[in-house]
C-alpha cells in the first residue's frame, strides 16, 4: 500500500513538472539585415604626443594648464638641475681660457714665438761667420779647427732654430685643439643645460597635464599630452574575431558617452598592424565625415562598423539558437544543425538547415519582445 502511493506521488510530481514547462514557437524570417561590428573607444587628438622630462630635477616653472594652445619651440616647463648648470658655466669659462691661449698675445705663444726669432738671429750671425771663416781658411789666414769650430756652430745654430719652429707649431696646434674640444664640450653642455627647459616639440592643444610645479621628475616622466587642437579621431578596439572584416574605407556610426543622443558619421581610416597586448585587441582609426562639436581628447564612445550586407537573409530570433549550433524543430526528438552567418544579440542569419517553413520551439524564454526593427550589436535587420 505505501510502495503504491509513493509510486503516486512521483508520478503526480513527474506530470507537474512536465506541465510547469513552457516553450516558445516561431518561425524564420526573411529580410535585408546590415552586419556591423561593434567596437569601443576614445576620441583622440591627431598627432597626439607626450611632452618628456630630458632630465632629473624638481619642476620649478610651469607655464601651461589644460586646454592651453602652444606653439612649437615655446617653454612649457623648467626643472631645477644645478649639475648641468654648473657643468655649462665650467666648460664655458675652459673654452674662453683655450680661445685666449690662441692668440696672437697669448704668453705660450709669444714665447715660442720669441725663441723663433732669437734663434733665426744667432743663425744669420753664425752664418756669417762660417762664411768668413771659409774665405779666411782659403787663404791660410785661419787655424782648421778655428773653422771647424764656426761650421759647427753654424749648424748647431741652424739645428736649433728648425726645433723652435716645430715647436712654436706643435704651441699652436695644441692650443687649437683645447680650443676645438673645448668648444665641442661647451656645445654639449649647452644642449644638455637646454634641456632643463622642456619645449613644446609640436604646435598643438595641452589636452592633458601630468605634473605640478614643484614635483620632482626624471628623465622620460610625461609633463602632458600634446595633440592637433581641431582634428580629433575615433581610436577604437576590435577584438581578434572580427579584426578580419574591417578594411580602410568602410562606414561607421559612432555614439560618444557624454551625448548618446547624437550618432555621428565615420569612415575606417587605418587599421594598426600591431595587436595590444594590455587590451587584447587589435585598434583602429575612425576618422570623422560628419562636423565633430565635442572635441574633448580622451572621451569614451562606442562605434558600429558596417562591415557587410545581406539581401533577403534568413533570420531566426537569437535565443531558438542552441549553444552547439543546432535548433529544436517542433515535433522532432532531435536538435537540427543548422550552418549559420551573422550572429547578434538577438538574431541569427541561416545559411542551410533549415527554411521558412520550418517551425521552431525553444524553452529558452527571451525576456525581449522583438521585432524585426531592433538592432544587434553586429547584425541589423
Amino acid at each position: 500500500m505505501k510502495i503504491k502511493q509513493l509510486t503516486t506521488i512521483i508520478s503526480c510530481t513527474l506530470l507537474l513538472a512536465a506541465c510547469g514547462k513552457r516553450s516558445e514557437e516561431t518561425k524564420p524570417i526573411r529580410k535585408d539585415v546590415t552586419e556591423t561590428v561593434f567596437a569601443s573607444g576614445v576620441l583622440e587628438a591627431e598627432g597626439t604626443y607626450t611632452l618628456t622630462a630630458q632630465t632629473d630635477g624638481y619642476l620649478i616653472q610651469i607655464y601651461f594648464k589644460e586646454g592651453d594652445i602652444v606653439k612649437e619651440g615655446s617653454v612649457l616647463a623648467v626643472v631645477d638641475n644645478k649639475e648641468n648648470k654648473y657643468n655649462t658655466e665650467s666648460t664655458t669659462a675652459l673654452y674662453n681660457i683655450a680661445q685666449s691661449n690662441l692668440s696672437p698675445n697669448a704668453p705660450a705663444l709669444m714665447q715660442a714665438k720669441n725663441t723663433v726669432v732669437v734663434a733665426k738671429r744667432n743663425l744669420e750671425q753664425d752664418s756669417l761667420q762660417w762664411e768668413r771663416y771659409k774665405i779666411l781658411l782659403a787663404t791660410k789666414s785661419v787655424a782648421q779647427v778655428d773653422f771647424e769650430n764656426a761650421q759647427l756652430k753654424y749648424q748647431t745654430s741652424l739645428a736649433s732654430y728648425e726645433s723652435s719652429k716645430e715647436n712654436y707649431k706643435l704651441q699652436k696646434q695644441q692650443a687649437e685643439q683645447s680650443l676645438i674640444n673645448n668648444k665641442t664640450l661647451k656645445e654639449v653642455n649647452r644642449v644638455v643645460f637646454g634641456k632643463n627647459e622642456i619645449r613644446a616639440v609640436v604646435s598643438g592643444r595641452v589636452y592633458e597635464k601630468r605634473k605640478q610645479k614643484g614635483d620632482f621628475v626624471r628623465k622620460g616622466d610625461v609633463i602632458a599630452v600634446i595633440g592637433n587642437a581641431n582634428n580629433l579621431y575615433a581610436k577604437i578596439n576590435v577584438d581578434e574575431s572580427n579584426i578580419g572584416k574591417i578594411k580602410t574605407g568602410q562606414e561607421a556610426l559612432i555614439q560618444l558617452n557624454t551625448n548618446k543622443e547624437k550618432i555621428y558619421k565615420a569612415i575606417v581610416g587605418e587599421v594598426y598592424p600591431a595587436f595590444d597586448e594590455a587590451s587584447q585587441s587589435f585598434y583602429c582609426k575612425l576618422v570623422f565625415t560628419d562636423s565633430l562639436d565635442f572635441k574633448i581628447s580622451g572621451t569614451q564612445l562606442q562605434s558600429n562598423i558596417i562591415v557587410g550586407f545581406q539581401k533577403n537573409a534568413l533570420l531566426i530570433p537569437r535565443n531558438y539558437l542552441n549553444f552547439d549550433g543546432t535548433v529544436q524543430i517542433k515535433g522532432e526528438k532531435q536538435p537540427t544543425k543548422v550552418v549559420t552567418n551573422f550572429v547578434s544579440t538577438y538574431w541569427v542569419q541561416i545559411l542551410s538547415g533549415i527554411t521558412e517553413a520550418t517551425v521552431l520551439v525553444t524553452e529558452n524564454i527571451s525576456t525581449n519582445k522583438l521585432d524585426t526593427s531592433e538592432v544587434g550589436a553586429s547584425m541589423r535587420p
